[in-house]
């Protein structure tokens, strides 16, 4: 049912202006620019597409526009998790709107549950499930939080309506094979960190969704599908440059992708909407060239 959900998949940073509004210019050029550079599918409005910080009406306007310039070419995934559920539902049946592949949403935010239970969780991704008739895909939410364990808080997601996998946005791979194994090959699984985008094939992912595809998805595409394929030797050497550029480019992580992305496909993305990113420091042009440089050669494309 899900052929379509797989792959390596940009959370796509949103362009913005200098008064912390989408510049939608430039989101129009930024899509079709990704989508020719491969992308299996584009996942809006996340943490990289700052969509918390954003407005309901601007997260709307991002969606319809990303949609209309896609014109069904890869699918989309919307994240309409929002700080109440009410907003978050409305976010949903906005996007089945716009006629989008699939929903997303991260756990309650802010306010925590206080008995140590997935409770909340559940009753705020049950909500958004069922505002749609789309594919949703949660926020995993970790191992040790809940007292019935990562195994029981899967098995009462999967009988929620329209659950179709999970965004696992942790750097700890036997969560993501827990969650494999629970889900017992029902939930098509993404995994959210970059640098274990080719570990977490082998814990049953299907696929991948992060930042830095937003620089280098052919790179990352073609090294993920050689490894599926087999081809270990060039994954591993890849993942150790990816990783040590990933490591570097983290604590100004904001100037690196908006230089980057200017630099390799003529773009700007603008800067991000304070707090995040408010000490970035801006690169010499040369130092972004390299990281770019050791990437790409670290894919061998063609090579």
């Amino acid at each position: 049912m899900y052929e379509n959900m797989k792959g390596v998949w940009p959370a796509m940073l949103t362009p913005m202006d200098g008064n912390g509004r989408p510049e939608f210019k430039q989101l129009e050029k930024w899509v079709d620019v990704l989508i020719a550079q491969g992308v299996d599918g584009l996942y809006l409005l996340g943490s990289t597409g700052q969509g918390f910080l954003l407005s309901e009406a601007d997260r709307n306007k991002v969606t319809e526009i990303t949609a209309d310039v896609n014109a069904g070419r890869v699918p989309i995934i919307v994240q309409v998790g929002s700080m109440t559920t009410q907003e978050s539902v409305r976010l949903a049946k906005h996007a089945a709107q716009c006629k989008v592949d699939g929903i997303s949403s991260v756990a309650p935010v802010y306010y925590g549950p206080t008995d140590g239970s997935s409770g909340m969780a559940l009753a705020h991704y049950g909500a958004i499930a069922s505002a749609t008739d789309l594919p949703f895909f949660p926020y995993q939410l970790g191992a040790t939080s809940f007292s019935d364990g990562l195994g029981g808080f899967i098995n009462k997601l999967l009988k929620m309506p329209n659950m179709a996998g999970m965004k696992l946005t942790t750097n700890n791979l036997l969560e993501i094979s827990t969650i494999s194994y629970s889900s017992k090959g029902e939930l098509v699984l993404f995994s959210g960190a970059d640098e274990l985008m080719c570990h977490a094939v082998l814990c049953g992912t299907n696929g991948a969704i992060g930042s830095y595809y937003n620089v280098f998805e052919p790179e990352c595409k073609h090294v993920r599908e050689a490894f599926v394929k087999g081809d270990v030797a060039l994954a591993t050497d890849f993942m150790l440059v990816f990783q040590e550029v990933i490591a570097e480019t983290l604590p100004n992580i904001w100037t690196f992708f908006r230089q980057a992305i200017q630099m390799r496909y003529g773009v700007d993305i603008g800067g991000s909407i304070a707090p995040v990113g408010n000490t970035n420091k801006v690169w010499e042009d040369k130092k972004i060239e390299e990281l770019i440089d050791r990437v790409v050669k670290a894919a061998k494309i063609g090579g």
